[in-house]
């Protein structure tokens, strides 16, 4: 009871950010799918399998540019037909001249370029404030829970979480060791996972 009174107090509470885009401001999908060199042999099965209009970030670090962008390409004809929000990680123009929806970066090299949404990376509380100063569209605050991606990295635990999840002026993505379970444990309903989402058991 504890708990849920806990809960209810934080929802109660919550800026109107985290539930409704500004006016003007694309929505952020409450669903994200974030790509990674472990996760791509799953990648397709689980864009079919997110519900129409979630949102993937193509990352795919360990590719050469060209490679990386023949798939990039494949797997944005997927986001198209199933109504998903593409968003690479990367510069604006690049962004643009690949056809995403968007850029995915720290606050510092968050680029501003007409008809692009600006996706933020924060862990702490100087990163959510560089965020705020850029002006982003969201945010994506990890890790939360223990994640495979940075093993040995503190993680913020949901009562850190909401804490600057509540500093944030525009949507935060609960990213790192998230699975549906994991997301309801954390009464947050905007979140992200590399594994979390190409696992058929979630």
């Amino acid at each position: 009871m504890a708990a849920l009174s806990m809960r209810l107090r934080y929802s109660a509470g919550m800026p109107l950010r985290q539930t409704c885009p500004e006016p003007g401001r694309a929505a952020i999908p409450r669903l994200w799918l974030l790509s990674d060199a472990r996760n791509d042999a799953g990648l397709e099965d689980a864009l079919r399998r997110l519900p129409s209009g979630s949102g993937f970030v193509f990352r795919h670090y360990h590719l050469t540019l060209d490679t990386r962008r023949e798939r990039f390409d494949a797997l944005a004809e997927l986001c198209r037909a199933q109504g998903h929000l593409l968003i690479l990680s990367g510069d604006a123009a690049t962004a643009q001249a690949w056809g995403a929806d968007g850029i995915y970066s720290a606050p510092g090299a968050l680029e501003k370029r007409e008809g692009l949404l600006r996706l933020a990376t924060a862990h702490d509380a100087h990163e959510i404030d560089l965020a705020n100063q850029a002006g982003a569209d969201a945010v994506f605050l990890s890790p939360v829970f223990p994640t495979r991606s940075h093993p040995d990295s503190r993680c913020l635990g949901k009562d850190e979480f909401l804490l600057l999840a509540a500093r944030a002026q525009c949507p935060v993505i609960a990213l790192g060791g998230m699975t549906a379970e994991r997301a309801a444990e954390l009464g947050w309903d905007r979140w992200g996972a590399i594994d979390g989402l190409t696992s058929s058991r979630t």
